[in-house]
């Protein structure tokens, strides 16, 4: 009698606390959500805690569907580029693991979500960011030139002081590479809340097309709101701020003194409904 109501008095503390099975709710990466409930039994959205960022990986697609990280000025120091690209040794068995020689001849990039240039405090956390789970298949032009702009963005509200939390990935299937083992995304997209002094300032959020045709344009040509993005994916970000706050800023989208030139007399991007959604 004394077990079964130590058992019910737990099960009444778990409730009540909000404590889940398999997700994580301590993770300064996940601060402010885990945006598919990504946990260690599902296979196709499979909760990976890194030190330095956290993921939801797919296996049957053999990339990540989302990548999660905070990024400060406690994350960025001198430390040299790793290169070391290798398969994650984490990932559940029955689950095919992905090589960098996967991506030989393909045509594609190896391209960071959570990037290299976010972890150069120490060699061991820059190392973590050249795991095959955290790659998706980019195009060059993509992954070189449009993606990694809004890098080097991000780095520069950090070093300005700002607090950012990220979540990146890709979105739809143009492509197969491995014998079918890893899709390449139609898209990629990125989602950035900005705190100023511990308040929440604005939201960025991307959707890039992920081809040679971005070439020579500018992240800011790309543009959507986060609602935009939650409505492709069916992920919510962000879940953790008061209701109302998270509404607002998901509605908004970023404004900046930009004004676009790249993309004029450029073709009208295919749309979204005859793209498969993941």
């Amino acid at each position: 009698m004394f077990i079964r109501i130590l058992i019910i008095k737990l099960i009444v503390i778990l409730f009540l606390t909000g404590c889940s099975i398999g997700t994580s709710t301590k993770n300064i990466h996940l601060k402010y959500g885990n945006p598919s409930q990504a946990n260690v039994q599902d296979f196709n959205n499979y909760l990976l805690e890194k030190p330095s960022y956290a993921l939801s990986y797919n296996c049957s697609e053999g990339i990540p569907n989302w990548v999660s990280w905070q990024l400060n000025g406690s994350w960025l120091g001198s430390v040299e580029r790793s290169n070391d690209f290798r398969p994650d040794v984490e990932l559940p068995d029955g689950c095919y693991t992905v090589r960098p020689s996967d991506y030989r001849g393909t045509g594609y990039d190896k391209g960071h979500l959570i990037p290299s240039g976010d972890r150069t405090i120490s060699q061991a956390d820059n190392s973590t960011t050249f795991l095959m789970t955290n790659m998706i298949p980019q195009s060059p032009a993509n992954n070189r030139e449009v993606w990694r702009e809004l890098e080097e963005y991000s780095r520069k509200l950090a070093n300005e002081g700002k607090e950012l939390y990220i979540v990146a990935g890709g979105e739809g299937k143009k492509d197969v590479i491995a014998k079918g083992k890893v899709t390449v995304p139609s898209y990629t997209w990125k989602v950035i809340l900005v705190l100023n002094n511990g308040k929440v300032e604005q939201t960025i959020a991307v959707k890039i097309p992920n081809t040679e045709e971005v070439a020579r344009t500018d992240w800011r040509d790309y543009i959507v709101s986060v609602d935009e993005i939650e409505q492709n994916t069916g992920y919510d970000f962000f879940s953790t701020l008061n209701r109302n706050i998270q509404q607002k800023i998901e509605a908004k989208v970023y404004q900046s003194d930009y004004v676009s030139t790249t993309l004029v007399d450029k073709p009208a991007k295919e749309p979204d409904s005859v793209l498969p959604k993941r």
